[in-house]
């Protein structure tokens, strides 16, 4: 069994989603969620919202707010909705001016995930070639604002990374020429602890996960698989074997750390989190942009090929491979015994978490684009997808059988 990840989630409730892949971290949702098997345009919607400008960060469900970043041309914003009824409840221009200038086609000026202890809601956008982290209340109010460090891409790509969550720390990680882990109190902005990532420039987000007995702050790139301690960033270990360019976030068993990748390789590793840096097994598949699924003692994904698969976790067997539609961006999630799978055409699969054999249960879709990977909080999801055509939009539904 998967062992949580320890997130201060002060006034957040069991039920919400307020974090980056979920309550963990990890892609797998409360044991109360009993998402729809089944939407479309007309069928189980309960409210659909549209959503100014251009953004890949996923939404986060904190009590009655469902909360999302977006960009225009010339501004990065936080837009918070009402659960209930899509309503715009605030909406805060962060940042006027100072976007990258270059940005990969597949990403955005907004596609870092906000991260909430259910008070405050952090948000992380890369603006004047720093990465700007902000506090707001659940107003809207801007509570204090913190340049974290600069970050710079060696392609032009642009950031993706999102905060992550620690007692009472929130988590930036910049993997650059001049990068840094660094954490920042989540009250004031005041910095905890700093620690220096001088690397060619990846895109993965850190995760904190409790494994092989103890609390890691754990991300990937500049091919190493690293293990932090999350209190004081200091190293715990790193061990080789990933590619050097990654964007998926780690996942964990009891004992083992799962990363994939990438730039200029592919390669999906496990590595052995008790500090001796042991690669046990790896293999020839890339999930680039994705991150992995672990789940009953198996790892699955749907790979940027969209082929979905299964491995045995401890040994890398491969106990199943099967071709879905692709291409893929947004991580899979565990919800209700089910994993919902989206592509970047916005077809969402679902299938069982069954070693045995591939079960499909379902394959529907909203919209024509797919990146952001949906919440799954109760009885609703909550999906941003977009509309293509001479004037793009992109829209937030609320998905529920009622």
């Amino acid at each position: 069994m998967i062992a949580s990840a320890a997130l201060c989630l002060n006034m957040a409730t069991a039920s919400d989603w307020c974090l980056w892949r979920g309550p963990n971290g990890n892609g797998v949702a409360n044991p109360d969620a009993v998402p729809p098997q089944i939407w479309g345009e007309e069928e189980n919607v309960k409210w659909k919202a549209i959503v100014p400008g251009r953004g890949h960060s996923s939404p986060v469900v904190c009590g009655d707010m469902v909360v999302l970043t977006t960009a225009t041309d010339d501004a990065q914003f936080v837009f918070a909705y009402d659960r209930e009824t899509g309503a715009i409840r605030w909406k805060e221009r962060i940042h006027e001016g100072g976007l990258p200038e270059k940005l990969h086609k597949k990403n955005t000026a907004a596609s870092s995930t906000v991260a909430s202890n259910g008070e405050l809601f952090y948000a992380l956008f890369h603006n004047r070639g720093s990465l700007m982290l902000t506090a707001l209340d659940r107003n809207g109010k801007t509570v204090w604002q913190k340049n974290t460090g600069s970050f710079s891409c060696d392609y032009g790509f642009g950031y993706a990374a999102s905060p992550g969550l620690y007692e009472e720390l929130v988590i930036v990680s910049s993997d650059s020429k001049d990068g840094y882990l660094a954490a920042f109190r989540q009250s004031d902005g005041s910095e905890v602890w700093r620690t220096p990532r001088k690397l060619p420039t990846s895109y993965s987000s850190a995760i904190v996960g409790e494994v092989a007995g103890r609390k890691q702050l754990l991300i990937s790139g500049a091919e190493k698989v690293s293990s932090y301690d999350p209190a004081t960033g200091t190293l715990l270990w790193e061990a080789e074997g990933t590619c050097p360019v990654t964007c998926g976030t780690p996942v964990w068993s009891d004992e083992l750390v799962f990363v994939s990748g990438g730039y200029p390789i592919k390669k999906t590793i496990a590595v052995r989190a008790d500090g001796s840096g042991k690669v046990v097994w790896e293999n020839g598949d890339k999930s680039y942009e994705q991150s992995l699924l672990f789940h009953d003692e198996h790892l699955y994904t749907l790979n940027d090929n969209g082929i979905a698969i299964c491995w045995n976790a401890e040994t890398g067997e491969e106990k199943w491979k099967v071709r879905l539609g692709g291409p893929v961006s947004a991580s899979p999630i565990l919800a209700n015994g089910l994993i919902y799978a989206t592509n970047e055409r916005g077809i969402t699969f679902v299938f069982r978490p069954n070693p045995d054999q591939f079960e499909k249960v379902g394959e529907f879709q909203l919209g024509d684009e797919g990146f952001a990977t949906p919440a799954y909080v109760g009885k609703e999801v909550f999906l941003r997808t977009a509309e293509q055509g001479v004037d793009r939009q992109e829209y937030l539904y609320c998905l529920s059988e009622g």
